[in-house]
């Protein structure tokens, strides 16, 4: 039995990806920079949020990272569009992410982590702050931090999402915002075996950017170390909406505005979410822009809203259907044609000067519009918190790496022209490599031909007939072996 045994096995473990690991990265002034190579990392990304918000339902089970198959599919197709990170909304720190991440972690996609989510008491109300900012709050987002620390491909937590967008937000929410990171940063000190940044997403509202990154970003009493300090900027802007807008250049979509803004930054700026759908399909000619010389000294990329879509909101790369059939959008082709293009070396190289700018100390001064917030003076931890803080939240959920069972997408996957992706993989990555666009064409190499099963027909409401089942070389090997083993 040993003797058939043995080469079945042989190549069963051919067939296994063992866990391979992204290295950390940290934030030196205003880059991210690999902990171990010490190359830049500009977020080429998308934000991943299957299901959309109305999706994220109180004790599912459910959440984006929860179906390692489902993560295994869009993993493959990441790959090939050639991102390096994901932002992911809306999470469940009490089920088990580990498939998902871990599957993301070995082709080298990095994970921004929002801690907040819509369901009660997770999350800042703007119209409540005080209520709102709460023991039973602070208990959800360390329960976040917990669920995600140890995977090494966590970039960072966003502490918030346009909590301020509007003058009267700009008003009352600022110093809460600050203790909330402070609160995070002070948790993580004390519970994370590593440092990891925190920081926050920002409305593209014009009457409260400046003031919100410039709260944000300076040190109260010009401590360096102050943990309220914002370690990341991020911006949701949708203002370039090309090719024939009148916005779709440099000055028009006011690009140029931001990178004076941020041009003294002391911590990385970014695109937490972009990509205008006023024109469709969009083509994303910001891309080489964004990615360009105008603008890479200062900001550090983007990511793109959004990998699914949603119904009828027209701002998906792919559609996703009930029986785990995906399809791509044009808009997929699009984006993947221009991250094709980008000079990979230069994005690598960080701004010496970048990194050695120093946070301004807090003050009045900074603020420019007369209904910010000036209050520097931070509310006090809630009861409860700080032991929170001291102690860890009781019976916390750590995630860890595992090992990925096969590579291969079984679910049908089809192109933007409707034929079927062929032998669709993730490619595992060593470890000190993060994914980078290699010139993939994933719907130039679908078959058309009659004899191929043809896509569903993509309509805003998910399909949900039955979906074509297929079984790879892996597969058949694994069954083999198990065959084998019980015969005997």
């Amino acid at each position: 039995m040993l003797q058939i045994l043995n080469p079945v096995f042989a190549v069963l473990l051919l067939c296994v990806a063992f866990a391979s690991a992204v290295q950390n990265v940290k934030v030196e002034g205003a880059n991210f920079v690999n902990n171990v190579t010490s190359d830049r990392l500009q977020i080429i990304g998308v934000a991943y949020q299957p299901g959309g918000s109305a999706g994220f339902q109180e004790g599912s089970n459910v959440d984006p990272l929860s179906n390692g198959t489902l993560c295994l599919r869009d993993a493959a197709l990441m790959q090939s569009l050639g991102v390096n990170t994901i932002r992911v909304y809306n999470l469940d720190p009490s089920i088990n992410h580990d498939d998902c991440v871990s599957i993301f972690n070995a082709v080298g996609i990095y994970m921004f982590i929002d801690v907040n989510s819509p369901l009660p008491n997770q999350s800042l109300d703007p119209g409540n702050l005080q209520n709102s900012y709460s023991s039973t709050y602070l208990e959800h987002i360390f329960s976040v931090v917990e669920a995600f620390m140890d995977y090494p491909n966590l970039l960072g937590f966003f502490g918030g999402n346009e909590v301020m967008n509007t003058p009267t937000t700009g008003g009352t929410v600022p110093p809460y915002l600050r203790a909330v990171q402070r609160d995070l940063k002070n948790y993580i000190a004390k519970n994370s075996p590593r440092t990891i940044p925190v920081g926050y997403s920002a409305a593209d509202v014009d009457t409260i950017l400046a003031d919100s990154w410039s709260y944000l970003s300076c040190d109260i009493d010009g401590d360096s170390t102050d943990p309220s300090r914002s370690d990341f900027f991020g911006l949701n802007s949708y203002s370039w909406c090309g090719p024939l807008s009148p916005t779709a250049n440099f000055q028009a979509s006011g690009y140029d505005k931001r990178v004076a803004l941020f041009g003294n930054t002391s911590i990385p700026v970014f695109f937490s979410e972009y990509g205008c759908n006023k024109v469709e399909p969009r083509v994303f000619d910001e891309v080489p822009v964004i990615y360009g010389p105008n603008m890479t000294d200062v900001m550090s990329g983007g990511l793109v809203y959004e990998y699914y879509e949603e119904t009828s909101n027209n701002y998906g790369l792919v559609w996703l259907y009930d029986n785990g059939t995906a399809q791509l959008r044009q808009d997929y082709d699009n984006l993947q044609s221009q991250l094709n293009k980008l000079d990979l070396d230069s994005l690598k190289t960080s701004n010496g000067s970048a990194t050695s700018i120093q946070s301004p100390k807090c003050s009045s001064d900074l603020i420019q519009s007369s209904g910010f917030n000036t209050s520097f003076t931070l509310p006090s931890i809630p009861s409860g918190g700080q032991t929170l803080i001291d102690n860890g939240i009781p019976n916390p959920n750590n995630g860890k790496i595992v090992s990925i069972s096969s590579n291969d997408v079984t679910l049908p996957v089809y192109a933007s022209n409707g034929g079927t992706i062929p032998n669709l993989a993730i490619k595992p990555l060593s470890d000190d490599q993060s994914n980078t666009p290699s010139g993939d064409n994933t719907s130039g190499g679908a078959s058309t031909s009659s004899s191929t099963t043809t896509s569903p027909t993509a309509t805003p409401t998910k399909k949900s007939s039955a979906g074509r089942a297929e079984i790879g070389v892996c597969g058949l090997v694994g069954s083999l072996a198990f065959a084998l083993l019980f015969q005997h």
